[in-house]
């Protein structure tokens, strides 16, 4: 019986971290699971058990932070292989881009120096659609070959995802001795939530189900399920043609308009709140002088930031769902668990 190749996932209670988790369990390997704090690793277990993961003889968990570059010493030791899920979530009164930027491109340098010394063979990097897609406006799709450029339109998130992305190619060709670096960069992750931690996507669903959006602002989003992004993550691990790739992850874009109908055309009356009707620009920019929450929103609207999904479909054979199923499987998933 050969020796089971063990994995470690940073970031392990986050929500695209537990289904690679799921994925990797099912699939014969060993997981470590990096926590901030292991009085996390309860809930952890309790995410697993929502996946149909009965056993956890094959996951142990490791305490470890992106602030604290020593933790990743032990962490990366005896791994085969690292997905780095992990980002830091700055405080949500950040004031400077550097509390958004500094601890996420360093958290990928430490990650990394980590695998090297342990001899790791590859890492897969949960970057971003936001170090893609951002910066310059395209009527054709995005692809791989695109990067955000970072201008005044840029914002902190985005530009933390791009620079740290930028320094994991940059560490690799420079400093990598071997070791491969494969990239997945999902659009806006949706599905079936494992615990309270979700993604701001599925919180637009969840504001629609529940009435709180009472017209839709005119924006587009790619959208993927995050069975399917955890698929892609071991396909990028595992497949030697994904040695030295970036892979955007999306099922389909739709605007928060064609989303509602899609609620609306399957859920009959648990949809009722759900709106019907798209909000004038207009109305928008003058309302959000009042309203911080579309304030925010504003500088989003009228972007069309379309994503191909070509690459992964042809060079790892990877099959999302769509865009709709995955919007589906959030709004029964939220009723199941009665969040909303």
């Amino acid at each position: 019986m050969n020796e089971k190749e063990t994995v470690l996932v940073t970031g392990g209670s986050g929500f695209i971290a537990s289904y690679c988790i799921i994925s990797l369990l099912k699939n014969g390997y060993k997981v470590k699971a990096s926590l901030r704090s292991l009085a996390k690793a309860e809930l952890v277990k309790n995410m697993l058990r929502q996946g149909d993961v009965d056993s956890f003889d094959d996951l142990s968990f490791v305490e470890a932070d992106l602030d604290n570059e020593s933790s990743w010493i032990p962490a990366a030791e005896g791994c085969q292989y690292v997905i780095h899920v992990a980002s830091p979530t700055p405080f949500t009164n950040a004031t400077s881009e550097d509390d958004f930027v500094i601890p996420a491109r360093n958290g990928v340098l430490y990650v990394l120096r980590a695998a090297k010394k342990a001899g790791v063979k590859r890492v897969v990097l949960t970057s971003a659609f936001g170090a893609i897609g951002y910066g310059t406006v395209k009527t054709t799709p995005y692809t791989e070959e695109d990067w955000t450029v970072l201008n005044e339109t840029v914002f902190p998130y985005q530009k933390s995802k791009t620079l740290s992305e930028k320094a994991a190619w940059d560490f690799i060709e420079n400093e990598g001795d071997g070791m491969e670096l494969a990239v997945v960069n999902p659009t806006g992750v949706l599905g079936p939530i494992l615990a309270e931690d979700f993604s701001h996507s599925i919180q637009n669903i969840k504001t629609m189900l529940n009435g709180g959006m009472k017209a839709c602002p005119k924006i587009i989003s790619g959208y993927v399920d995050v069975r399917d992004v955890a698929d892609l993550h071991y396909k990028a691990m595992t497949l030697p043609q994904a040695k030295g790739q970036r892979f955007i992850a999306t099922a389909g874009d739709l605007s928060l308009l064609e989303t509602a109908k899609v609620l609306h055309n399957n859920l009959g009356e648990r949809a009722a709140k759900v709106p019907t009707k798209e909000l004038p620009n207009w109305l928008i920019k003058l309302l959000g002088n009042f309203n911080p929450k579309l304030k925010a929103v504003a500088p989003y609207l009228g972007m069309v930031k379309k994503a191909s999904n070509e690459k992964a479909i042809k060079m790892l054979g990877w099959k999302p769902r769509s865009a709709e199923e995955a919007v589906l499987a959030t709004a029964n998933n939220l009723f199941d668990l009665k969040i909303v």
